[in-house]
């Protein structure tokens, strides 16, 4: 049986059927609208793909995604470095900048636990957080991980292991560390990406002590 489609068109479509959310119908829409589309709006789109790729990276200190290290948010001097929002992806922090309450930094573990998906420990990025709690560098720690069971057990998790660290420090130099989880102004079982900005200022209001 002969291919549906000239192999450049077939290899276009099956580089984006690996996208998320994105079908075989989709992948063929999009494929056929990049071939309809100008040269020069081809190679903007080519150029911005190879751009992401070499010129972004993670900040060193709370993972973000940035162009820049530290990132805008680590390198502020109107933000509050000793109060550290969680979340689980860098799309998350977004949702809490268009709350317009929060003027602490970031701390995004890419990332939540998910032993059906082979998700431990080890895959979240904590160690950056970890060390900057264990040197005294924070004074609150607002987890605001997504309230499903993922995100729930994510930030028991992460309640215990900064405890540790915590606890860790020598008694004259331990500094009180507040564990705090964000309210239920975001509904159970709902993704944080997708809040709307009343709910995420009523949920960092609300947070609570873990």
């Amino acid at each position: 049986m002969p291919p549906r489609f000239a192999e450049p068109m077939s290899r276009l479509i099956d580089e984006l059927r690996k996208l998320p959310g994105v079908g075989a119908k989709s992948a063929q829409r999009y494929a056929f609208h990049i071939l309809r589309s100008s040269a020069a709006d081809a190679t903007a789109l080519a150029d911005a793909v190879r751009a992401l790729k070499r010129e972004l990276r993670l900040c060193s200190i709370c993972n973000n995604v940035t162009d820049v290290d530290p990132c805008i948010f680590c390198d502020s001097p109107d933000r509050n470095g000793r109060l550290v929002c969680v979340v689980e992806e860098p799309t998350s922090i977004d949702t809490v900048e268009r709350s317009r309450g929060y003027d602490g930094v970031y701390h995004v573990l890419h990332g939540t636990l998910s032993p059906l998906h082979g998700v431990g420990p080890e895959h979240l990025r904590t160690s950056n957080l970890v060390a900057r709690v264990a040197r005294g560098d924070i004074d609150e720690v607002i987890l605001a991980t997504s309230p499903t069971i993922e995100g729930e057990a994510t930030a028991g998790y992460l309640a215990e292991l900064l405890r540790e660290a915590q606890r860790g420090r020598s008694p004259e130099t331990r500094q009180p560390l507040r564990i705090t989880r964000i309210a239920t102004g975001i509904p159970a079982g709902s993704d944080l990406e997708y809040a709307d900005e009343v709910s995420m200022a009523r949920s960092l209001e609300g947070r609570r002590d873990l």
